[in-house]
């Protein structure tokens, strides 16, 4: 008996509730209230539950009745989420989203992105990864991710394309007691290379034998950035960073920029980008979050 138990029955028991009496309930659902009165009492006969105690002028749920009444509107809700999803997906929007993000960009600016996306598209999910290097292009290259929100290598990478979101600016620096922050002239190579530099490494293969802005002899690679950035606070070594990840450090003094030799200039930065397969470009969600992503990206630097 319990799989003939109709939607329309589960809806009607929701309504009634809801509205308080099997009149009202009625008037919402454009039925007589004989019909809704039917509705509910072949539920409960199906079900072999008593919902409503019919005692006292309005119907009031019983003990039961309150129990199943959370099954009856996620069934209800699960089926109304389901046609609007249906409905989206027939008119062309992801079913799901994966994007992966540079460590280099500011969480600050996707996470207000990825909030505005939860509301604007409530039924698609947002599958972030964030990664650095050739770990961020690889799933893009490979189809795991639809997006990727990169820094560029100097590599090329014939199946995608890309378009511009904004510049980021990097700056050398290094501890306020570390060796080579005490220096006040322009830091010679040769004097970079007698300290540990911090390098970001590369999960992926893809830039295996590529260095970028390495000069120092003695290397420590780390796996993420905040590591790398903590190691720099506690004067474990110098390294570059993106300007808005040390801007505070910068000017509370807990970091100094170097004027190195070789390395970054003042106001050095590059462009980060939107990337995708060629072959598949974003849909609507997609297309939404790098046109977002680009306006946010220019108020955050204003």
């Amino acid at each position: 008996m319990l799989d003939g138990v109709s939607l329309d029955q589960l809806r009607t028991f929701v309504a009634a509730v809801d509205e308080g009496s099997f009149s009202a309930a009625a008037r919402r659902l454009n039925r007589v209230q004989s019909a809704v009165s039917a509705w509910v009492s072949s539920l409960e006969a199906q079900i072999g539950v008593v919902l409503f105690d019919r005692s006292g002028r309005y119907p009031k749920l019983t003990p039961e009745g309150v129990l199943l009444l959370a099954d009856a509107r996620n069934i209800v809700s699960g089926v109304d989420t389901l046609k609007a999803r249906a409905r989206l997906l027939s008119a062309g929007l992801e079913a799901e989203l994966s994007v992966v993000v540079d460590v280099f960009f500011p969480t600050a600016v996707f996470s207000a992105a990825a909030k505005a996306f939860a509301s604007r598209f409530p039924l698609t999910p947002l599958r972030v990864f964030v990664e650095g290097l050739g770990a961020g292009y690889q799933p893009v290259v490979d189809g795991r991710c639809s997006l990727g929100i990169l820094a560029p290598l100097s590599l090329e990478f014939p199946s995608l394309v890309s378009e511009s979101i904004g510049p980021l600016s990097l700056v050398t620096v290094a501890a306020p007691d570390h060796p080579l922050a005490s220096l006040k002239r322009r830091i010679p190579k040769a004097t970079l290379a007698k300290h540990v530099q911090l390098v970001l490494t590369d999960r992926s293969g893809l830039s295996a034998g590529h260095d970028y802005g390495v000069k120092s002899a003695s290397t420590w690679r780390l796996a993420d950035l905040s590591t790398k950035h903590a190691f720099l606070r506690d004067g474990v070594g110098w390294g570059n960073m993106p300007q808005h990840m040390v801007s505070s450090d910068l000017a509370d003094g807990k970091l100094v920029a170097l004027d190195a030799e070789g390395m970054l200039p003042v106001g050095y930065s590059l462009t980060m980008a939107a990337f995708h397969r060629a072959s598949e470009p974003p849909g609507p969600a997609g297309r939404w979050l790098i046109d977002d992503l680009k306006v946010r990206y220019v108020q955050e630097a204003q």
